[in-house]
């Protein structure tokens, strides 16, 4: 994700999402009610169980292993899925290792598959699975960049109709647009946030459509890029977003909704903003989640609903969002949020790594369990690149599956 030359050599990282953000703190701030649905059903609710989903797990480490082809990917980060309607699962990833990939040992002699050092590295890649296995990378870039110096990320997705009220349906990703900036945005300065309208079944990218423009925003921190997650509720969909407060040396970023009708995905006007107390398609969005100094989030958090109930997950305050996922929970998108709940760590390989991420899907998930990604980088900046290549199973994504309780 660095645009800074010598950055962007050593990492090679993406929505992977800022290690700087995994050691912000990710405490919830309690706002004035008054933005969601009835909340009559809502009730406390917390993780009660996890166990790593190993099956999930070996799955992109055989898909990424594959050494058939040498044009498919081999690794990412920034994971988000959406299940098309006939039935497949499309996987989107944000800065993608593509290229060879060779079997242990490495040239260090170590017993891990590895890939050479010039192997492509792209902004955004899409990954098929049908019937639980991954089949086919699609032509990467999917998203080209929007000019020079500029890129775009993939985040959160959604099958809806065309146009409200159609009965065609298209694939709607949400997409962040980043623009090479110097310290502290070494991964990009927060430019915009576009809706690419796909068509079905073939995922052909018809249009990209900018939904908001940040750059008269003069101050970057102060820039909201809307996507990390989506909820939907009734006969909206609910955007999560964040500000990139953290890298401007403030504590926490801040987490901030917005509302669309469905169909209107691709449609600026149709985007209404929590302000504070009220929906509204003029005013700037109001935070949601974080004070901006001791309280906050990433822009690596995951959203879902179960029965009134809204639960995000984040990674923990300080030191263990390193390695722990925690989660919070409100009876409206708009707050107030509760928690911190119970944090729990979830496997890592071995090195100085990081957990990042954390992203629920819904489409694996079912039958009271709840599927959850995390993403994996080497903390260390400048070392990452050269160890992602020397063990090409550090940059994929991990999964849990976990079951929510009511907090007691």
């Amino acid at each position: 994700m660095p645009e800074d030359p010598r950055a962007r050599q050593r990492t090679g990282t993406g929505v992977g999402l800022l290690l700087a953000l995994v050691l912000g703190a990710v405490l919830i701030t309690a706002l004035p009610d008054g933005g969601g649905q009835d909340a009559g059903d809502c009730t406390p609710r917390t993780v009660g169980s996890w166990s790593a989903d190993d099956r999930l797990t070996a799955e992109f480490s055989r898909y990424g292993d594959d050494a058939t082809r040498g044009d498919d990917w081999t690794g990412g980060d920034g994971t988000h899925s959406v299940r098309l309607p006939d039935g497949r699962l499309l996987w989107l990833f944000s800065d993608t290792y593509l290229g060879q990939v060779y079997g242990p040992p490495n040239p260090f002699g170590e017993s891990h598959a590895w890939r050479d050092t010039t192997a492509p590295l792209v902004r955004n890649s899409a990954v098929l699975m049908r019937d639980g296995r991954l089949e086919t990378t699609l032509p990467a870039p999917l998203f080209p960049d929007p000019g020079p110096n500029q890129w775009r990320w993939p985040v959160a997705a959604r099958v809806e109709p065309r146009s409200p009220g159609s009965d065609e349906q298209v694939v709607r990703v949400l997409l962040w647009v980043r623009t090479a900036g110097q310290y502290p945005w070494i991964y990009g300065v927060p430019t915009a946030t576009e809706v690419a309208t796909l068509s079905l079944p073939d995922l052909r990218v018809e249009s990209i459509t900018k939904v908001r423009d940040e750059q008269r925003v003069k101050d970057p921190s102060r820039r909201v890029l809307f996507g990390t997650t989506l909820v939907e509720d009734g006969e909206w969909t609910y955007v999560f977003g964040g500000d990139d407060g953290q890298a401007a040396s403030r504590s926490a970023s801040s987490a901030y909704v917005a509302r669309v009708p469905e169909g209107g995905l691709a449609e600026p006007g149709a985007w209404e903003y929590w302000d504070g107390s009220a929906w509204t398609t003029g005013a700037r969005p109001r935070p949601v989640l974080g004070d901006g100094r001791r309280t906050g989030v990433g822009s690596a958090f995951s959203v879902v609903r179960q029965d009134g109930t809204y639960v995000l997950f984040t990674m923990a305050a300080g030191t263990k969002g390193l390695a722990a996922v925690t989660s919070y929970w409100a009876c409206s998108p708009t707050g107030p949020w509760h928690g911190p709940e119970k944090d729990f760590a979830p496997p890592l390989p071995a090195g100085q790594v990081a957990a990042y991420n954390p992203q629920a899907h819904l489409e694996l998930s079912g039958g009271g369990r709840l599927v959850l990604s995390y993403d994996v980088n080497w903390l260390e900046t400048a070392a990452a690149s050269a160890q992602l290549n020397r063990n090409v199973a550090l940059y994929r994504p991990r999964f849990v599956t976990l079951r929510l309780t009511p907090v007691r």
